[in-house]
């Protein structure tokens, strides 16, 4: 025997709505933030072991490891952080 199709959910059941992306201006400078600090952290704690290397060698390493990192984990923190913030700011007036 067939059964109905349930209901589609309600807005109220929703996730509530996303707050609004940050300007593209904004959006640079956190990344740039993020990027900063670990290319060079990432160069000090290299130079060692890549001082003989070739520099775009040296530079395709050092991308290779910093910008997944900041992708997926670094700018999204931040971001989360810069919304945590503008919530707060709104909230005060």
């Amino acid at each position: 025997m067939p059964t109905a199709p349930s209901p589609a959910p309600t807005a109220s059941a929703a996730v509530p709505p996303r707050p609004a992306m940050p300007s593209v201006h904004v959006r640079a400078v956190i990344t740039w933030l993020a990027i900063f600090p670990l290319v060079a952290i990432a160069m000090v704690a290299s130079a060692p072991l890549m001082e003989a290397w070739h520099p775009v060698l040296r530079a395709f390493v050092l991308t290779l490891v910093v910008v997944p990192l900041a992708v997926y984990f670094v700018v999204p923190r931040m971001l989360t952080a810069y919304a945590s913030l503008k919530r707060r700011q709104n909230a005060r007036g």
